[in-house]
């Protein structure tokens, strides 16, 4: 266990933006390498699409999820470059962002979680046709009046997918399944969220059944440090925890409020670093431990990281 109370945290999808990457890319030999493994195990120019777009190409599930994974493993091992004292006390990744947690905890190959996250990512897609899906975020409600509405939805699907924090509940599952749970809610701010999929919820067992094929033949060495899962909520760092745990993440929903103060309070966390693309989960950590410092390495020039 280290003790210097280093939380790392990893981005979702969402966070990507055309242009990203480039800036790094055209200074850092780490980045043009990292880009180019990426590239050469998926057997198409992931960092062209990165770089140029289009935006529409970048944000479809199986491209946005390795792409923002080579983000955050890039921003990670600059910041390490710049800073070789930088060790995690603990690491969190959002949904796909858990991938990039245990890469930067040495409990997964880059290659292979590149690999694995586009195959996750058309898993996804596929499990449910367009259209037929649909996630909205509720904002200011708590979590027992969401499942309140919830339990008066018949005949379709309708689950809360992510608890982002206090008052940012996502809820996920077929469109009648979701629009009947908005006329339950009542009155309530309900923003419906640009995703193709409606993810976390039972609606994707086909992609977790697909996923559970590959995850039985990933290599996966225990973390460096606790990794806390998105399922769980819990610090996980031995290969068998961990391959369960990215099984049951596809259909379960994300704990992320839970997973922050776990991490905070048993890892006597005091800073944390979101490291890739945005800086959605510090503004989420803001809300839900206002005490923890917070950092983002997002770019070339917040590589040059200093913890002092």
């Amino acid at each position: 266990m280290n003790d210097n109370g280093l939380l790392g945290l990893f981005p979702g999808q969402g966070a990507q933006a055309v242009g990203m990457g480039k800036d790094l890319h055209a200074a850092s030999e780490i980045a043009q390498s990292i880009f180019a493994t990426a590239d050469k195990a998926l057997g198409f120019s992931l960092s062209s699409i990165c770089f140029e777009g289009p935006a529409e190409k970048l944000t479809s599930t199986a491209i946005a999820q390795p792409a923002i994974l080579t983000m955050s493993t890039i921003c990670f091992e600059m910041a390490k470059q710049n800073l070789p004292t930088l060790t995690l006390s603990a690491a969190s990744g959002h949904s796909l962002g858990e991938y990039s947690a245990l890469v930067a905890a040495g409990a997964l190959k880059f290659e292979d979680a590149v690999v694995l996250v586009n195959k996750r990512g058309r898993y996804m897609q596929e499990a449910v046709p367009a259209g037929q899906g649909k996630m909205v975020a509720v904002l200011g409600k708590e979590t027992s009046e969401i499942e309140s509405a919830l339990a008066k939805v018949s005949g379709a699907v309708a689950q809360i997918a992510n608890i982002n924090s206090p008052g940012q509940i996502v809820v996920a599952g077929s469109v009648a399944g979701v629009d009947e749970f908005l006329k339950h809610l009542g009155a309530a701010k309900a923003v419906p969220l640009p995703v193709s999929a409606p993810f976390h919820c039972s609606l994707m067992k086909p992609a977790e059944e697909n996923l559970a094929k590959d995850l039985k033949h990933l290599d996966i060495k225990a973390a460096t440090c606790p990794i806390f899962s998105n399922f769980s909520a819990r610090a996980l760092q031995s290969p068998e925890e961990i391959r369960e745990a990215l099984r049951l993440q596809v259909c379960g929903r994300v704990r992320w409020v839970e997973c922050m103060e776990n991490a905070v309070s048993q890892m006597s966390i005091t800073t944390a670093v979101e490291f890739g693309p945005g800086a959605v989960l510090t503004g989420l950590l803001k809300r839900i431990k206002p005490e923890v410092k917070r950092i983002n390495v997002n770019s070339l020039e917040s590589t040059k990281l200093s913890l002092s």
